[in-house]
């Protein structure tokens, strides 16, 4: 009798053999891979494949990596073999830097190489670290984390958010850590996303990602978290990035 696949860690199921492309979806800081609930599992060819991190639900017994390079190394060894049709990552705020170092990671080790980098309200990382988040204490997170938990459409639970809120200030001190003066410039392109009511972080201070790899750059309408609702415009701009393969400056 043939035994049932081995379940992997980094994914809430198994990545379909039909899909001709993958887009990992990296959750933002203090975050599971709930925020993407609302997304489909496909679009097209293009598989959407949320990302579990270790401390967060499934995986709450299991200790986050201190830096986003040791985070970017167990990712990519969990991932591997899911490789094998064209990829990239999506990450948004904190979690495009995620995405970023493991792109960057993959291209040092010489592949499977990423076929393009999706980054979403956050500025490049030689332009960091920034964000409000650095300097608030316990208290001004967890109001931080409640006002995410009912950004995503559900109650607060003081005990919940008292388990977030240890996920959510190590997130924040690893970005605080992340300083990279002089980015490694990607060979696949980078797709640069900004929102045009994001009081975090406006589109207009996106502009560094050029030095990161050839960028485009796509403004849609909403607020600085409205990706959590499956923008068909932000899906149909990942599933374009994918089928445009490694022309630059592709929109």
């Amino acid at each position: 009798m043939r035994g049932s696949p081995v379940k992997n860690a980094w994914l809430q199921r198994e990545p379909s053999p039909e899909a001709a492309a993958r887009v990992f979806c990296v959750p933002h800081a203090g975050c599971g891979t709930g925020v993407f609930r609302n997304w489909p599992r496909q679009q097209g060819l293009v598989e959407f494949l949320p990302v579990e991190l270790p401390g967060r639900l499934s995986r709450f017994g299991e200790t986050m990596p201190a830096t986003f390079a040791e985070l970017a190394q167990d990712m990519i060894a969990g991932l591997a073999r899911h490789m094998d049709v064209p990829f990239a990552f999506f990450g948004h705020c904190w979690s495009a830097l995620v995405a970023y170092e493991v792109t960057a990671r993959l291209q040092r080790a010489g592949g499977p190489a990423a076929a393009r980098l999706f980054v979403s309200s956050q500025l490049a990382p030689q332009d960091g670290p920034v964000g409000r988040m650095l300097g608030m204490d316990e208290a001004e997170l967890a109001a931080e984390l409640e006002a995410m938990i009912r950004d995503q459409g559900s109650t607060p639970h003081p005990e919940l958010v008292a388990v977030y809120l240890k996920v959510l200030r190590a997130d924040v001190e690893m970005s605080r850590r992340y300083v990279v003066p002089d980015p490694l410039r990607l060979t696949c392109p980078i797709t640069a996303v900004g929102w045009s009511e994001d009081s975090e972080v406006r589109p207009g201070q996106m502009t560094g990602w050029p030095a990161c790899g050839d960028t485009s750059f796509e403004i849609f309408a909403g607020r600085h978290n409205r990706f959590v609702d499956a923008p068909p415009e932000l899906l149909t701009a990942l599933c374009a990035g994918m089928a445009a393969g490694d022309r630059p400056g592709f929109r």
